[in-house]
């Protein structure tokens, strides 16, 4: 069964690290076969980088999106995750975790944990950016598709 996607207005989605955008109306499309995506909405800009939760989010996105990169941005991950793990004891148990999951391939979820570190971080508040790219998406879709025709 092929994997149902429908764009808003003016929404955006990365597939395989093309980004897809929808007009002015909505749209749907399918994925038929295997592949990575992020909803717009999910996405990190580096801009957006402003503490070490959303820098290790940022370096889990980039193996994600771009598997052609994974060596080196493994390689930053591990550096970045000995920061965080420094910066934040009190989230050892999600860091452990968030590394189980990226050992395991399964970056989307790793991604969707990294988010609650978010919140944790500004006492339970999303800020602004974890709102863009978080923003109510919590929901228990991978979005790596396995589905055929």
């Amino acid at each position: 069964m092929p994997l149902k996607f429908v764009l808003r207005p003016n929404e955006k989605v990365i597939i395989n690290g093309a980004v897809i955008g929808a007009g002015d109306r909505p749209g749907s499309f399918f994925l038929y076969n295997t592949a990575n995506f992020l909803r717009g909405r999910e996405v990190l800009k580096e801009e957006q980088i402003d503490c070490i939760e959303k820098k290790l989010y940022f370096v889990i996105q980039l193996v994600y999106i771009f598997p052609e990169d994974s060596t080196l941005n493994l390689q930053r991950f591990a550096s970045i995750l000995d920061e965080t793990r420094e910066a934040r004891p009190d989230a050892a148990k999600t860091l452990d975790e968030i590394t189980r999951l990226v050992e395991g391939r399964n970056y989307y979820r790793a991604l969707k944990l990294c988010r609650k570190l978010f919140r944790a971080a500004n006492g339970a508040a999303v800020d602004d950016g974890a709102e863009q790219i978080g923003g109510g998406a919590d929901d228990d879709d991978t979005p790596t598709t396995d589905r055929m025709p």
